[in-house]
């Protein structure tokens, strides 16, 4: 979602096909990888929780001996596709996401603190870094933007399902700040990551060199995302039944990927229309 039209915006047009693909390939390697490792780590919290207790470390279906067999395998492999297909750097970064989310959120953050999604989401926002370095061997503002797009987007994106599955979480003690704090609280929270998301998005247009079309779309497309987020705010703010705040939080996680998938596309389909607004 986030990788191939970040690539596409790099190039200004299409990259080569072998590039495309050993970076789409390699960095899904990578994140499948990364989870695998996570189901490992956290085998013990995820029989604990309702949202989690068909994963097959839990119900029998792996080993832990497997599962890590096949974790391993899968980061050495999605390495060896980054070095073979792309460049050192892409593979440096497809490492350094590997650990910022095995070691950095899953073993270090997730257990000990309420800013465990903030801080251990940067290993979701590394997929536009490492597009754009598969392009340009470099690292360079447009890719910072986006970067920053993903990061500010996590919280709101991540805790309106934490208020969702509070029981869960509770239950496993990981101090989600949707479970830990009350919804009114979470409300505001969400809210101002929401606009922050937003207004670090439509940066790219004076230092990303977007167009027309990702300007309006990626502003259209916020708009409707802070609408939500403050319609969510609203109800928690009544102390409505927490059933129908619930409800309102899960539209919020919905709608904050279509947004996203939005954004994303409109930025694949930015080069092929206009120029730069701002030069």
């Amino acid at each position: 979602m986030s990788t191939l039209p970040t690539m596409i915006f790099a190039q200004r047009g299409f990259p080569p096909v072998w590039l495309m693909v050993s970076t789409i390939v390699g960095g899904a390697m990578a994140a499948g990888a990364s989870g695998a490792f996570n189901c490992y780590i956290d085998r013990d919290m995820d029989k604990l929780m309702k949202r989690t207790k068909g994963r097959p470390l839990v119900t029998g279906d792996l080993t832990p001996k497997e599962a890590l067999i096949f974790s391993w395998t899968m980061a050495i492999a999605s390495l060896v596709v980054l070095w073979v297909g792309t460049n050192p750097l892409t593979t440096a970064l497809g490492l350094a996401a590997i650990l910022l989310y095995v070691v950095l959120y899953t073993m270090i953050l997730k257990r000990r603190t309420a800013q465990n999604i903030v801080w251990g989401g940067i290993a979701g926002c590394m997929p536009v870094l490492i597009a754009w370095a598969a392009v340009k061997e470099t690292i360079e503002w447009p890719a910072v933007i986006l970067f920053l797009v993903i990061f500010l987007w996590t919280p709101p994106h991540y805790w309106p399902l934490s208020m969702k599955y509070a029981d869960d979480y509770n239950a496993a003690s990981v101090p989600m700040l949707g479970a830990i704090a009350n919804a009114r609280r979470v409300s505001v929270q969400v809210v101002l990551y929401a606009w922050a998301t937003v207004v670090c998005s439509l940066l790219l247009v004076p230092l990303g060199g977007a167009g027309i079309v990702y300007t309006a779309i990626a502003g259209g497309a916020g708009a409707w995302f802070v609408y939500e987020c403050h319609v969510l705010y609203r109800e928690a703010q009544r102390d409505h039944k927490p059933a129908e705040v619930n409800r309102k939080a899960m539209k919020v996680f919905h709608i904050s990927i279509t947004y996203l998938s939005i954004v994303f596309l409109a930025l694949a389909i930015d080069p092929f229309v206009g120029s730069p607004l701002l030069g």
